[in-house]
């Protein structure tokens, strides 16, 4: 038996009304990440804390019979926030390298992306500007490997940007899924 998967189409004024209501997920294991809930409250960014099986951010359309949203959509679309190339390092080492590769293969289902808050963290990465004994091109290496094997990128991007970046590419991403629908 074939079935069809219908879509409804969005006009423009749509996605703009469902966006208004987009929620921001935060995982209930994430730890220190108060500069990033403070902007969201700042900037009135509804979210919600919950456990994610994958990443530390991701989005939710709440419930909209109006739209056609007949309950809470959780969109396949996640960030996984490192706080520096040192925590990076760490999900390398044997202790955790088993459930960090799992959280990765979960994650070949979505659009994931690895966010390492550290400006300069590839120029970082490469002087050995980091507290693990590994050798950059190990380091590089076992990233370059991980982004191939699992289909995702890894972005640095400063620690007092990092939240309007989540906020931005998750927005943005669940803007662009709404437009192909």
């Amino acid at each position: 038996m074939n079935i069809v998967q219908a879509h409804y189409k969005y006009s423009d004024a749509e996605i703009k009304k469902l966006l208004s209501t987009l929620v921001m997920l935060i995982d209930s294991r994430e730890q220190v990440n108060s500069h990033i809930t403070d902007f969201f409250d700042s900037k009135k960014v509804p979210y919600l804390v919950m456990k994610l099986d994958v990443g530390d951010y991701s989005v939710m359309l709440p419930k909209n019979e109006e739209m056609g949203i007949q309950r809470d959509l959780y969109l396949p679309v996640a960030i996984e926030r490192k706080n520096s190339i040192d925590e990076l390092i760490g999900n390398f080492l044997a202790d955790k390298r088993t459930a960090f590769q799992n959280e990765l293969i979960r994650s070949q289902e979505m659009d994931f992306v690895l966010m390492i808050e550290q400006k300069n963290g590839y120029e970082d990465m490469l002087a050995r500007n980091y507290r693990s004994q590994m050798k950059p091109q190990s380091v590089i290496g076992t990233l370059k490997s991980f982004e191939s094997r699992y289909k995702f990128s890894t972005i640095f991007v400063d620690k007092k940007l990092a939240p309007i970046w989540i906020y931005q590419h998750l927005f943005y991403m669940t803007r662009d899924k709404l437009k192909q629908m």
